[in-house]
C-alpha cells in the first residue's frame, strides 16, 4: 500500500488541526533544537502563531490552544 503525501488542505477540525500542530512543532523544535521545560510556553504561543490562519484555530483560538497542550502532553513533543 502507498503512502500518500500529507496534504496542503485544511480543515476546520480538531484532527487537521492536530496534524499541522504536531509538524509545525516539530518543524520548529528541528530548526531550534530541544526545548527546556520553561521554553514549552514560548514555543506552544509561537506554534500557535504560525497556525493562526487554520480555519479551527481561527474560529476557536482557545480550543486549538487546548488541542496544543494536548498533542504537547500526549506525544511528549
Amino acid at each position: 500500500m502507498r503512502q500518500q503525501p500529507p496534504s496542503d488542505r485544511s480543515f476546520n477540525n480538531a484532527d487537521s488541526f492536530a496534524q499541522a500542530f504536531d509538524e509545525a512543532w516539530s518543524r520548529l523544535r528541528r530548526d531550534g533544537g530541544p526545548a527546556a521545560p520553561d521554553q514549552a510556553e514560548a514555543l506552544l504561543q509561537t506554534v500557535l502563531e504560525q497556525l493562526s490562519d487554520h480555519p479551527f484555530a481561527a474560529a476557536d483560538p482557545a480550543m486549538a490552544r487546548q488541542v496544543g497542550e494536548f498533542r504537547i502532553r500526549l506525544l511528549g513533543l
